[in-house]
């Protein structure tokens, strides 16, 4: 950052860093619109300009979550969630169907590859899992689409995770009290599932970091 903020641009960067801290992904225009009060999403795009113009920030155009920080992307991969590149030379793979028990990237997983590098998301995706069913229509998560997921152990409540319940591998949001785990859909026509981990087998296989829509390759990251 080469140039100071004034008071609201800090703001605005403070809620961008807390939301990608929190969640594991930047917020839209209409999120911080909501969150810090302006008339409209427009207002939160000119303070997105500037924070990119003083180099606070890097903003993708035409996402809606098109939002990077420069010093996160600089770090070099670290601790437990460093992983090997997922990615080939023809791009990140897309995960369609997954057979019961056996890893989510075998190769017998992938249907083909998106052309999109992995740093294209913050944090970086390791794969594409296509998207079924409407459990997290609400959040703009719709049939079709297409997952980005980063490959972590490391979560936090409210995340959107990509869950392995025995056979089966969902997508729903995160939330744990202790040895309680409550997966919760985003619509209201599904129930939350409840697991006890003391006895419910559960695998976090990675956070959901941004969306193409409908898998045609225009990323919502």
């Amino acid at each position: 950052m080469t140039r100071p903020l004034t008071p609201r641009q800090q703001n605005v960067y403070d809620f961008i860093v807390k939301t990608m801290n929190e969640l594991g992904y930047p917020p839209t225009r209409a999120e911080i619109s909501r969150a810090l009060g302006f008339r409209s999403p427009n207002a939160a795009e000119e303070h997105l300009r500037a924070l990119e113009r003083k180099g606070a920030i890097r903003v993708i155009r035409g996402t809606s979550r098109g939002i990077r920080l420069p010093a996160q992307e600089s770090e070099p991969a670290s601790g437990t969630d460093a992983q090997p590149e997922a990615s080939s030379p023809h791009g990140l793979p897309i995960i369609g169907e997954v057979a019961a028990g056996s890893p989510i990237l075998a190769a017998e997983h992938i249907d083909r590859y998106c052309p999109l590098p992995p740093e294209y998301f913050t944090p970086r995706a390791d794969y594409l899992l296509r998207v079924r069913g409407l459990s997290m229509k609400d959040i703009g998560i719709m049939e079709g689409d297409l997952l980005a997921v980063h490959r972590t152990e490391r979560i936090r409540n409210g995340q959107v995770v990509v869950a392995r319940l025995e056979d089966e591998v969902t997508v729903k949001r995160f939330q744990r009290d202790g040895y309680r785990v409550t997966l919760e859909a985003e619509n209201e026509e599904f129930k939350p599932i409840r697991l006890d981990l003391r006895h419910d087998n559960l695998t976090i296989e990675g956070i959901g970091v941004g969306v193409i829509r409908g898998g045609n390759g225009q990323a919502l990251s």
